[in-house]
Formats: structure tokens, C-alpha cells, sequence
């Protein structure tokens, strides 16, 4: 199969390329390197699966390639020329010595921190550079950057649009093409948004940055499906968590590349570059941002409101409160005592929640005000949030209130334990009562005797409550 492709893309473009052998590593496209005869330097031939080839309008493809081929940086490998015939679809680049990313980080693991930043800076200025000129690259990841002499270069800028566009409006997902990339997709590409934008390149970055740092991806699953899955709802660990020796800031511009929504990322590339430099530099080893950081309003109002001493007692002053007001139902309703407890138990179960909630509050609220930014808690800090744990606690009083209303409604029906004397409150729990013989009225004279005795005998086994004779009561 790979002689025959070979062969046919020879018979393409033969007469002004000599086709030296394939290269390996080219993800969903196959790489030949040759040589172009007449200027006599090495060239990388990119072909497209022929399966995509044959739905994709060719003369769009070639100008969306060459669209991108304008792209003129010393980090970005540029396109020299696309064409096509039949089913075959390829594009031209410089041949770069050296190798990719990806070999790097198969042969090395995690990289040192300098050299992880100085690749991410770069890689940083080429996405900075595209952007600013309307050109997204979509595909960000380490198959896709080159290291060269020390340094890296972007490739396949624009490819990955050039073949959306030219397929009318189709995704790659949906031709089945971006299965190889699943790693690094932001979650708006991930679950085929068709609006996506630069902001997704900077979630690319961001999770090949963890990978440089960590040694692995953020998100690793059994298959393609499942990490298309983790990237739209599954939080990632900090990079901390993992190498506890990256610096903070660092630590803060990847995390910040991949949060879920593209509005709370960087917004643009350029915005990350000077805090890469700080962390290049030695300033910006323990935050991102080396000048003081303006505090909001709001970020003061979370601060005063997290408190630990304010938190403890607006907890108790509000269980105070609501145990008042259960009780009042309580006894108005005539709802049973174990709602009043009930309550109670909530709320002595809520109060070390709400301490803890505080606490973390507060710790976001501080790294905000010094860093200008915090990243998504995860693990089990997700969960001690004030929005959180008042839902938490509303939903757990609202469970209270019907579990009381389906008590009331079968002691009102009569039903199973709950429509007895004792849970109406009829009777107590140890209330004495008189059982009279029953006067008979029917020609059975044992009857009444009878049914006396199996009253009694009943009533003498129960706990509560107890009985005791009497003489014949008539009506």
C-alpha cells in the first residue's frame, strides 16, 4: 500500500519533486521526504488519507493552504504549495532538521523546566504571530512542533482549516479524521462546536505544556471516545500535584490554558508571553505576575465574607434561626419530634462543612488577589464551594420537609406504623388505657368474651400502650 501511494504521488509531482522514501510519524497524513530538482533542497510531502481527499473541494484546499502559507515567522515551518489530483491531496513544506517534540518526549519523559518554558515561549510567539493575522492552527500538539538547533518551530499551520473549510463547513471529527488527537482537543472542539476559535490553540498549548512538564497528558482513557469525554467534564490534576517542583507562575499559565470555558483562558497568546519571560528570568518563579496585582471589589467582599471567625458565627446564628423556626412548625403542625432532631443533626453536620468551605474560599480568594487568577479546584475541593454547599444544605432540608409530609399524609390516611394513636399523638408512649369487655348482641354468646380477651392478650404483649380490666361498660 505504501508503493503504491508512493508511486502515484511520484506520477503527481515527478516532474518537479524526486521522491527520496517515507518518514514516519505523520499522524493522520503520510510524509515522503524529497527533493526538489531545481532548486535542489529537501522538501517534506504531506498526503491527506485518500478517503478525505475525495470529499474535499480541491481548489478551496489550495487556497485555504496557500492563505496560510503567507505566514512569514522564524518559529512557524512555512507551507511552500498544496495541490491535488484525484483522491490524492498534499501540501509542501521545508524539510527541518532535527526532530519532533513528540520524539523528544518519548526519549526524555518531562523536561527541564527552562527548557519546557523556552519550547512553550516559542511555541507561544509562533500562535501569537498566526492569530494576530486570523489564522487559527487547530491541531496544537507535539507531533506538530518541531525542535530544530535547540529550538522549535511550528508546523501544519492552517492544514487543519484549509480541510474544514474546503469539505463544506464538515469537521475533521466528523469525517473521523481527529481521532489520533483526542490529548490535546479543547472541550468546545471536543464536543464539535463549529464556532471554535485562537482560544483553542491555547488550550492545545496548554495541555502539551503540562505534558513537557509532567511527562504525560492531562487526561489519558481507554479510548478515543472516553478522553473526547474527560476534555468537556473532567478537571485536571495541578501540575504541582504531579512535579512539585515547577514554579507557581508557571504552574498558574498552563492551568489557566485549560480550563473548560474559553472565556476564563487567556484570551490571547500575547498575554502569556510576559509571564513566561518572568519565569525565564527568575522573577516570576512564584507567581505569574511580578507587579502587584490589582484587588476587585469582589475579591474583597470574598475575603471579608470567608472569614473564619464571621463564617462560624453566621453558621451558628442561622442554625439558631432555623431551629427556631422548625420547632415553631413543629409544634403548629403537630409534626412528630424526630423533624425537630432531624434538623438539629443537619445542621450540627453542616456547620464543619461550612468551615471548611470558608476556608477554601478564603485561599482562592487570596491567591486571586495576589496572582490575579486561581484555577478550577478539583479532586474534592470542587465540592467546598458556597454555591455548592448551599444547594447542598437546601436540598438536604428540602429532603427533611417531605420525608415529614409523607409522615403526616399516611398518619392522615391511616396507613402502615404511622396511622396508629401513638404516632397521631392520640395516645403516649407508655399512657395506660382501660379495656372494657364488649357487650354482646348477637346470638353468639361467647362472641364478646372473646373478642375481649384477644384485645386484652394483644395488649398485654404490646410495649406501649399497656391495658388494664374492667367491668362490662353498656352504652
Amino acid at each position: 500500500m505504501s508503493g503504491d501511494l508512493q508511486s502515484r504521488l511520484d506520477a503527481v509531482v515527478g516532474e518537479t519533486y524526486r521522491i527520496e522514501r517515507e518518514l514516519g510519524g505523520g499522524g493522520m497524513s503520510r510524509v515522503f521526504l524529497a527533493e526538489e530538482i531545481e532548486l535542489e533542497r529537501k522538501v517534506v510531502i504531506k498526503v491527506l488519507p485518500p478517503e478525505m481527499g475525495a470529499g474535499v473541494n480541491q481548489d478551496r484546499f489550495r487556497r485555504e493552504v496557500l492563505l496560510a502559507a503567507k505566514l512569514q515567522h522564524s518559529h512557524i515551518v512555512p507551507l511552500l504549495t498544496a495541490g491535488a489530483a484525484g483522491d490524492i491531496l498534499y501540501y509542501i513544506m521545508p524539510f527541518i532538521e532535527g526532530e519532533s517534540l513528540r520524539a523528544k518526549l518519548a526519549r526524555e519523559g518531562e523536561l527541564p523546566v527552562p527548557e519546557a518554558v523556552r519550547i512553550l515561549r516559542e511555541v507561544t510567539d509562533a500562535l501569537s504571530y498566526a492569530h494576530d493575522r486570523g489564522i487559527v492552527h487547530r491541531d496544537i500538539k507535539p507531533d506538530n512542533v518541531m525542535i530544530s538547533s535547540g529550538h522549535a518551530l511550528v508546523t501544519d499551520f492552517g492544514v487543519a482549516k484549509a480541510v474544514t473549510e474546503s469539505t463544506g463547513g464538515q469537521s475533521l471529527t466528523s469525517m473521523g479524521m481527529a481521532l489520533g488527537t483526542p490529548a490535546y482537543m479543547a472541550p468546545e472542539q471536543a464536543s464539535g462546536d463549529p464556532h471554535i476559535d485562537h482560544r483553542a490553540d491555547l488550550y492545545a498549548m496548554g495541555a502539551m505544556a503540562f505534558e513537557m512538564l509532567t511527562g504525560q497528558p492531562p487526561f489519558t482513557a481507554a479510548s478515543p471516545q472516553a478522553m473526547l469525554a474527560a476534555q468537556v467534564t473532567q478537571a485536571p490534576a495541578s501540575v504541582s500535584s504531579i512535579r512539585a517542583a515547577v514554579p507557581h507562575g508557571l504552574e498558574t499559565v498552563v492551568m489557566r490554558c485549560l480550563e473548560k470555558r474559553a472565556a476564563d483562558r487567556w484570551q490571547k497568546a500575547t498575554e502569556i508571553l510576559p509571564h513566561l519571560d518572568a519565569v525565564l528570568s527568575g522573577s516570576g518563579s512564584l507567581s505569574p505576575t511580578s507587579a502587584t496585582v490589582a484587588v476587585s471589589s469582589g475579591t474583597q467582599a470574598a475575603l471579608q465574607r470567608s472569614r473564619p471567625g464571621r463564617v462560624a458565627a453566621m453558621s451558628l446564628g442561622g442554625a439558631v434561626v432555623v431551629l427556631a423556626a422548625v420547632y415553631g412548625i413543629v409544634q403548629l403542625a403537630g409534626l412528630p419530634d424526630w423533624v425537630f432532631f432531624g434538623a438539629m443533626a443537619l445542621l450540627v453536620i453542616g456547620l464543619p462543612i461550612m468551615l471548611i468551605t470558608g476556608r477554601h474560599e478564603r485561599e482562592r480568594a487570596l491567591t486571586r488577589a495576589q496572582t490575579g487568577y486561581v484555577a478550577t479546584p478539583t479532586g474534592l475541593e470542587r465540592h467546598f464551594t458556597w454555591r455548592k454547599v448551599l444547594f447542598g444544605g437546601t436540598m438536604a432540608f428540602a429532603g427533611l420537609g417531605i420525608a415529614a409530609g409523607g409522615f403526616m399524609a399516611l398518619r392522615a390516611a391511616g396507613i402502615g406504623p404511622f396511622g396508629t394513636l401513638v404516632s397521631s399523638g392520640a395516645l403516649s408512649e407508655r399512657e395506660r388505657i382501660v379495656l372494657a369487655e364488649f357487650e354482646n348482641l348477637t346470638s353468639d354468646t361467647t362472641l364478646g368474651s372473646t373478642i375481649t380477651e384477644l384485645l386484652r392478650i394483644s395488649g398485654s404483649t404490646s410495649r406501649s400502650p399497656t391495658c388494664s380490666p374492667c367491668t362490662t361498660l353498656h352504652r
